[in-house]
């Protein structure tokens, strides 16, 4: 028997590719709040890891942002995390313990997270597939098969971004 009601269509995928030292990324979350409130459930905001070398916690830093994803807070330790960038770069991991902490994250799992390396393949694979598709800076989207790259400037991005999604939503 078919039922005779449509299916919500898919929502919008938009990739972030985030290093959450990066404090342009703390700056890029504005956006993502702005497009989160516009489209709600239409658009699904999906953090993508590219730690930059010259952060040297960023690496962590992911791996810690999958344990949260694993314990159902990711997007909220993201957001935390990186609005203590400057903390993270001058205190170092201690800082992904406390925001844990402060979320209400399992901290003994988290700390064991990043002892036994368990996100280590998801980041690897993150960064890998941004390197393919040429991600070169944070921020940087993906969104209906276009890059649009915010490592050097992040004017008119979000624009860009409600344009896509506009024309993908409409179909």
């Amino acid at each position: 028997m078919s039922d005779s009601t449509t299916a919500p269509a898919s929502p919008v995928v938009l990739e972030a590719w985030f290093d959450l030292q990066c404090p342009d990324c703390f700056q890029a979350l504005d956006d993502v709040r702005a497009l989160r409130e516009k489209y709600g459930d239409r658009l699904d905001v999906q953090l993508r890891h590219f730690p930059l070398a010259k952060h040297k916690h960023a690496y962590a830093a992911a791996q810690a942002a999958e344990e949260a994803c694993e314990q159902g807070k990711g997007w909220p330790y993201a957001e935390a995390l990186l609005a203590r960038t400057a903390e993270l770069g001058e205190r170092g991991e201690p800082v992904l313990m406390e925001v844990a902490t402060e979320l209400g994250l399992d901290a003994e799992e988290f700390d064991t997270a990043l002892i036994d390396g368990r996100h280590l393949l998801t980041v690897d694979a993150d960064e890998a597939e941004g390197k393919a598709i040429k991600v070169t800076g944070t921020p940087t989207y993906v969104i209906g098969g276009e890059r649009l790259d915010g490592g050097q400037s992040q004017d008119g991005l979000r624009g860009r971004i409600e344009e896509i999604a506009d024309r993908l939503l409409r179909g």
